[in-house]
């Protein structure tokens, strides 16, 4: 497959080339990046020096497939350094000229460094590539405004890890019943519970900013579907069932206060020590918020590579993010780091499909069991209200008849601009 990996990068850069190049040297705006052109360049055109920034985990990854690419490029070199993906924004904005010229990021940045001109829209032709072989989660992802901002290389949510010699797959399926025959460690009481239980006023039918996720004006927490959430979110104090647990989450999991714990595919490697061969792995369960059974939602998370707007060498920049987003890297990233691809191929690969950890991610980024985490630059305004309003309701500190008046501020809040 490597052999032929050139020649289908070659033949899609060089239909935007052209556009890149104007756009690189401010001829045109940057969403000329996303249109065709031609320009006869050949693969000469390719070249340049890069800096790549990677969390450091990924590291000793990256740097293989950097090695494979640059015998594949020999005009670029590439320098890889240590950054944090989450930090992406901040870090870029500080100074975008010096910094890296492709990046790891999370796609929920992508809205506020789209608007302020940190990011080149990918060429049309690798659009459409992303597009047929993407999955449906990592293509709204990587898409604002229309336009596809970034190259997608995994996707990732949280999903639900128990002890399968307390509870069994069975029990894991509905909220009520492992609670009532287990124990879950979870966090509604501190900071953090946002990211957990935010996803439950869409569990229960209600969006957040629209259902694309960019309407600043579309999100409809402040109904009776909402309450409902609060009031169930109330009653959890009460539940034997459940065990407030932030950071001692593992801790009880592994001592047996607990049977099981919520989180991602980063915590794999923790929870298999806590709990070695009893380890399980399933999609959330459903909960009864009072109509009855309703799938249990979470955020769902697309990790990708975008490329500096500041570039001075955009034909390269896109090669390499496109290369480190191709087929066989995305599988390296599976195997040395359980990332879970984005390519729709690979997920139905047998070595991918026998991972339990990556089955119930792909289950769980299913629309009916997730959400795509929002893209709106006022997403940085729906975080610190949201924790509060959980924290606040959960501790009992929000009576159930200000539950109405709380959602009505928290919506008014979180629809208003980000200056």
């Amino acid at each position: 497959m490597k052999a032929n990996w050139k020649k289908v990068l070659m033949s899609g850069l060089m239909l935007g080339t052209a556009a890149l190049t104007l756009a690189a040297c401010g001829g045109g705006d940057s969403d000329t990046a996303a249109s065709d052109g031609a320009s006869g360049k050949d693969e000469a055109a390719v070249a340049g020096d890069l800096k790549l920034w990677v969390d450091t985990e990924h590291m000793d990854t990256i740097k293989g497939l950097v090695s494979d690419f640059e015998k594949e490029y020999p005009d670029v070199n590439v320098e890889v350094k240590a950054a944090s993906s989450a930090d992406a924004k901040s870090e870029v904005s500080k100074d975008p000229e010096k910094a890296a010229d492709v990046f790891m990021m999370p796609h929920d940045q992508i809205g506020q460094m789209a608007e302020a001109g940190l990011l080149y829209p990918v060429a049309t032709k690798q659009a459409e590539d992303i597009k047929a072989n993407s999955t449906e989660a990592a293509v709204n992802g990587v898409t604002w405004d229309d336009k596809i901002y970034g190259f997608p290389y995994g996707v990732e949510s949280q999903v639900l890890y128990y002890n399968t010699s307390t509870l069994s797959e069975d029990d894991v399926k509905t909220w009520e019943t492992m609670t009532e025959k287990g124990k879950i460690g979870t966090n509604f009481g501190e900071d953090g519970a946002n990211y957990i239980f935010g996803p439950l006023f869409m569990s229960n039918g209600n969006v957040l900013f629209g259902e694309n996720g960019e309407d600043l004006q579309g999100t409809n927490f402040n109904n009776e579907a909402g309450v409902q959430v609060l009031s169930w979110i109330a009653a959890q104090k009460d539940n034997p069932g459940v065990v407030q647990s932030a950071d001692s989450a593992l801790s009880n999991l592994q001592s047996g206060k607990t049977d099981a714990f919520l989180s991602g595919p980063w915590s794999k490697n923790d929870v298999e020590k806590a709990l070695g061969e009893n380890m399980g792995v399933a999609a959330y369960p459903t909960i009864d918020f009072g109509d009855g059974a309703k799938q249990m939602k979470a955020f769902l998370g697309v990790k990708l590579y975008g490329v500096n707007q500041q570039t001075e060498s955009p034909l390269a920049a896109m090669a390499l993010a496109e290369y480190l987003t191709n087929e066989d890297s995305q599988m390296e990233e599976f195997k040395n780091m359980g990332v879970i691809p984005s390519n729709k191929e690979l997920q139905e690969n047998a070595d991918v499909k026998s991972d339990a950890v990556a089955k119930a991610v792909m289950e769980m980024a299913d629309p009916e069991h997730s959400v795509v985490m929002p893209k709106l630059p006022e997403m940085v305004s729906f975080w610190p209200p949201m924790d509060s309003i959980i924290n606040d309701t959960y501790k009992g500190n929000i009576k159930p008849a200000d539950y109405q008046a709380k959602l009505d501020k928290l919506v008014a809040d979180i629809s208003k601009e980000v200056e």
